[in-house]
């Protein structure tokens, strides 16, 4: 007997159900709004993260050296593979380039809820617009992914701040800081105490004083006030940036849901200028539900020409917990349209009703275990068949079959030739005169 390994999850029918109707959720709003769906490997270099966040990472990746002497790993998320893919074809490509794609990361770390080894995202980017409403588009295609799931503004908010903002006021402070590490322990900030969080902003290169005049107007949020203190072009263009960005999203009809918290960082470096993270209105989804922004950087970063990009990635751990708490997480349950169950020496029969109900778009089974009557009955009503279609030799004496609603427990017998006749999805009214 072998055991599941930790942080990897199997998902069985019912739940697997619940999940790709969320998935094509995702999806269809992302069509709707004219991304493209690609497909990536699951394997890259791993210098394509060590490059960017040192040595050190590697302890949070599947890296390993494959048989050809490389250093590899599974891939930990996708924006530095849709970085080198854009990087490839640049100039073939036409801008705005509009992608998305579902698929699964892995990253070892710390399992917990929400977070595990192995995940699955629907990422959605853009490439080729550094204009707020590329920002503003993102933000509105995922308040209309989540409200299409049956979300409101009353179960999610996504909070939203600039990572210049955070670098601006940081510079202005007469100290050698670390802005990186800063701002990655902006990041943390509501996951740790205050006093470990000001112990980073020290570690980073500001002083206790600084720190807790850092920690203040972080925390505040007031804008104004921000570029007062500031009093640099750098806070004063990425306040106007993170306005127009939310000007749009108005016209968009996602600024209901957006909240300015200058908290909200990103931990990840490449990262540039608006961020934001959706997180549950009532704080019972502890962690955030996903998270995206502006990384304007990183295509140059991967050889290819200056491309300014933006995107956002749904996880598929969290915004189900999202779902739950809302009640509006699909049924974990198989659904089938129709069962069609076989009697005697049938199957030529049965074969043809089977053949010509899916081929009107319908979820059909039958037998294919030789079981009595009963076992398939008890079967037709474990998968939810909504009606079974007993096929005895008695009835096809009688050139009939029988029709059994699985609900109401009513049946009737209809002409075998006539049966699915014109009709997409038959049901007993459809035959009873």
């Amino acid at each position: 007997m072998y055991d599941r390994i930790k942080g990897f999850r199997d998902f069985y029918p019912g739940e697997m159900a619940a999940r790709r109707a969320t998935i094509n959720g995702l999806e269809e709003t992302a069509r709707q709004y004219g991304f493209r769906e690609i497909a990536t490997p699951a394997v890259e270099r791993a210098a394509m993260w060590t490059d960017k966040s040192g040595d050190e990472i590697v302890d949070e990746l599947y890296a390993f050296e494959d048989q050809g002497g490389r250093h590899v790993t599974l891939t930990p998320e996708l924006t530095p593979t849709v970085a080198r893919m854009v990087v490839a074809k640049q100039q073939a490509l036409s801008k705005p380039i509009k992608w998305f794609s579902t698929r699964p990361f892995w990253r070892y770390e710390q399992v917990q809820q929400g977070r595990q080894r192995e995940f699955y995202q629907t990422n959605v980017d853009i490439f080729g617009s550094s204009e707020p409403e590329a920002d503003a588009e993102i933000l509105a295609w995922a308040a209309d992914a989540l409200t299409g799931l049956g979300l409101t503004g009353e179960h999610f908010e996504f909070r939203i701040s600039h990572r210049d903002i955070l670098g601006g006021v940081l510079e202005t402070f007469d100290a050698d800081v670390d802005t990186e590490a800063a701002i990655r322990a902006v990041d943390k900030s509501d996951k740790i105490e205050r006093v470990e969080y000001h112990d980073l902003l020290v570690a980073a290169g500001l002083s206790a004083d600084q720190a807790a005049q850092f920690d203040d107007l972080v925390a505040a949020g007031d804008l104004e006030a921000i570029v007062d203190f500031a009093e640099t072009e750098t806070v004063t263009d990425a306040v106007e940036n993170l306005q127009n960005v939310l000007a749009a999203a108005e016209d968009f009809g996602a600024r209901e849901y957006c909240t300015i918290s200058l908290e909200t960082a990103r931990g990840l470096d490449y990262y540039t200028g608006v961020v934001f993270e959706c997180f549950d209105s009532t704080g019972e989804v502890s962690r955030s539900v996903f998270g995206g922004g502006r990384y304007d950087d990183l295509i140059e970063s991967f050889g290819g020409q200056p491309t300014p990009a933006v995107g956002v990635a749904p996880g598929h751990a969290t915004l189900p917990l999202l779902m739950q708490r809302a009640g509006v997480w699909p049924d974990e349950e198989v659904s089938t349209d129709y069962y069609v169950l076989q009697i005697g020496d049938t199957r030529p029969t049965a074969a043809r009703i089977t053949r010509d109900l899916r081929e009107r778009g319908n979820v059909v089974e039958t037998d294919v275990s030789g079981r009595s009557f009963g076992a398939q009955l008890n079967y037709a009503d474990s998968i939810n068949a909504e009606t079974t279609v007993i096929v005895g030799e008695q009835d096809l004496e009688n050139d009939e079959v029988t029709l059994k609603d699985m609900v109401s427990g009513d049946q009737i017998q209809v002409p075998v030739e006539a049966f699915p006749g014109d009709h997409d999805r038959p049901t007993l009214e459809d035959f009873d005169a």
